[in-house]
């Protein structure tokens, strides 16, 4: 994870979400009613305290990033993706890269501008979260797109109301959604179905191991943050790890992130440390600091030091799946 990706967790927590970036209720509650509108079902799906309505399947559709398009594309939405978008802060998984090969690209390293993305027409707008849509730096607003007949979907995980309370499972929310508002809900309960049997196996492979205690952190030259809410603390719960910060420490209960000092990490003593890095380099040298300046901590001297991807962090995509999955084979490698 890059100094600008927690950066712009901090901003995004300050403006419409975050990252490492609800109320419960956020992006849930799908349904449909029968108000005929230019003879159709008006379909309606609430997020993150909006109502969005649906006259008719979007056939436009954009993905602010590499996980919203991912998402899309596993739908068999690819006809309908009008728009890729932040598409060097990840690669796309092989099996779904080249069907996005045809995809325009609207931005590399941040969202796409209000001009650009407008340009592109669409009509359904899929964020990892409110950051992409806020204007002072530039990017389209809701409202913006909402003007130029759009609708703007935020992953759930995305909604700042929910950074702290985030969970894995919201991945799943997203999906149903998509399901109903692109007309697919076979494909949606297929790709849903999937992701859970995905987490049960590992849920059976880990549960007669001994728990063991893991920290997870940000790592900005000498600077130390712990991760002790949101998504990130549930994918380490969910893959047999006990986190020694958790969101009923009072320095998590307004933020998923916190400093803390190198006293602290040390006193804690994880057996395991995870961390989230965008490139080998920067998991070479957040491991190198580990060991160099924390030779004593146990998860240095039994070498359970995991790098996990970032992008695999962020709200809305099916990585934070891969991530349970690879937390817990490297954290019992004899379970699976």
């Amino acid at each position: 994870m890059t100094p600008r990706t927690l950066t712009r967790n901090l901003m995004a927590t300050t403006t419409a979400t975050g990252m490492i970036v609800i109320l419960s209720a956020c992006g849930s509650a799908v349904g449909t009613t029968t108000e005929p509108v230019a003879s159709t079902e008006l379909v309606t799906v609430e997020n993150c305290g909006r109502v969005l309505e649906f006259a008719g399947v979007p056939t436009s559709a954009v993905g602010l990033s590499p996980s919203q398009t991912e998402l899309m594309l596993r739908l068999g939405l690819g006809d309908s993706v009008v728009g890729q978008a932040q598409v060097g802060t990840a690669e796309l998984p092989a099996d779904v890269a080249a069907e996005a090969a045809n995809i325009p690209v609207l931005s590399s390293d941040a969202p796409p501008t209000r001009e650009i993305l407008l340009s592109a027409e669409p009509d359904f707008v899929y964020s990892p979260t409110g950051y992409e849509f806020t204007a002072e730096q530039g990017f389209a607003s809701i409202a913006q797109l909402e003007q130029a007949g759009a609708n703007a979907y935020i992953a759930t995980g995305g909604c700042l109301e929910r950074r702290n309370a985030g969970t894995v499972d919201d991945i799943f929310t997203d999906i149903e959604n998509l399901g109903v508002i692109f007309d697919v809900p076979e494909a949606a309960t297929a790709l849903i179905d999937r992701g859970r049997a995905d987490l049960d196996a590992v849920r059976i492979a880990v549960e007669a191991q001994t728990r063991l205690s893991v920290a997870q952190l940000f790592v900005d030259g000498t600077s130390l943050s712990a991760i002790g809410a949101g998504v990130e603390y549930d994918m380490i719960a969910l893959a047999g790890g006990d986190n020694v910060y958790s969101p009923d420490d009072a320095a998590f209960s307004d933020f998923f992130a916190a400093s803390i000092s190198p006293e602290s990490l040390a006193a804690a003593n994880p057996e395991a440390v995870i961390f989230a890095v965008s490139t080998e380099q920067q998991a070479t040298e957040t491991a190198e600091y580990l060991r160099t300046t924390f030779p004593d901590l146990a998860a240095v001297k039994n070498d359970r030091l995991i790098a996990i991807s970032a992008a695999d962090t962020f709200p809305g995509t099916l990585g934070n799946i891969r991530v349970v999955e690879q937390i817990a084979a490297e954290l019992y490698p004899t379970a699976f």
